[in-house]
């Protein structure tokens, strides 16, 4: 028996197949463009969020990065800014309770002019005063020659010693590392004055590593015998007090670090002539 002929779908039926065709395409089309729509929206969406994100960001980050004008000394800094030395574990007494910036000279003194604080008599130890940046090379080499010498003279009675440590490098640093070193030596200073100087010179010896963080800081702290700092270090206690030293170093024209100041004179060559500027005056006296 023969196989029945397939029959032909009428013009009618054709037509509704055709119909249904283009029905669904653009059902299809309509899809495709709302889910097109809905991922624009979301992106439109997304990009804000980041967008907020960044400006809170930003904001949080500069409310951070402000530091007030005025705020506490640490218990041996003076009014000048300074931490002084009387011996290798000891500092000299200070009670200046707030530094505010607002009491700074509006005008930088004349170049060359001795800075307040820095004098030169003929009784009792002989006064050395230092400007000091912790991210700074030739402060580290000044260091590196003469913290023996210095504990030395320190503890035989011979001079005082005052770091002024300022933070004028904080510009080539991400962190604020001259700020935040700075602060940290001012938390050894108050809470632990007989852990200062070796604080003070592990800071510099560290400076071949890089900068420290505030848990690297913290950390050199309690290998120097300080003890817990870090609430002080977290929470930037004496930044106020760093940032008064500066500008009253700028305020005096004190252009650069280390600046060396011996009994009233300041040291042409820091670095290299200092141990011979101290001993010709300690021979003076003699």
């Amino acid at each position: 028996m023969a196989p029945t002929p397939a029959r032909k779908p009428t013009k009618a039926e054709r037509t509704a197949e055709a119909r249904e065709r283009a029905r669904l395409m653009q059902e299809q089309q309509r899809r495709k463009e709302r889910r097109n729509g809905l991922l624009a929206k979301g992106g439109v969406v997304l990009a804000a969020l980041v967008i907020v994100a960044v400006i809170v960001a930003v904001v949080v980050g500069n409310a951070r990065g402000q530091v007030a004008d005025a705020g506490p000394a640490p218990q041996a800094g003076n009014a000048q800014g300074g931490i002084t030395l009387v011996s290798g574990t000891e500092l000299a007494p200070a009670r200046t309770g707030d530094v505010d910036t607002a009491d700074l000279p509006e005008e930088p003194a004349p170049a060359g002019e001795i800075p307040d604080g820095i004098d030169s008599s003929p009784d009792g130890p002989l006064q050395v005063v230092a400007y000091v940046d912790v991210n700074c090379v030739h402060c580290a080499d000044f260091e590196a020659r003469y913290a023996d010498q210095i504990r030395s003279w320190l503890d035989d009675g011979e001079i005082t010693f005052e770091y002024r440590t300022v933070a004028y490098l904080d510009r080539n640093s991400s962190t604020a590392y001259s700020s935040r070193g700075a602060n940290a030596a001012a938390c050894v200073a108050d809470s632990a004055p007989q852990s200062y100087f070796d604080f003070t010179q592990g800071l510099f010896a560290h400076f071949e590593q890089g900068e420290l963080d505030d848990a690297g800081l913290i950390e050199l702290a309690d290998r120097s015998g300080a003890g817990d700092i870090s609430s002080c270090v977290e929470e930037g206690t004496f930044r106020p007090f760093v940032k008064y030293t500066t500008e009253a170093a700028q305020a005096a024209s004190v252009g650069g670090t280390p600046t060396v100041y011996v009994d009233g004179t300041m040291v042409a060559n820091g670095v290299s002539d200092f141990a011979t500027t101290v001993q010709t005056a300690l021979d003076a006296r003699s």
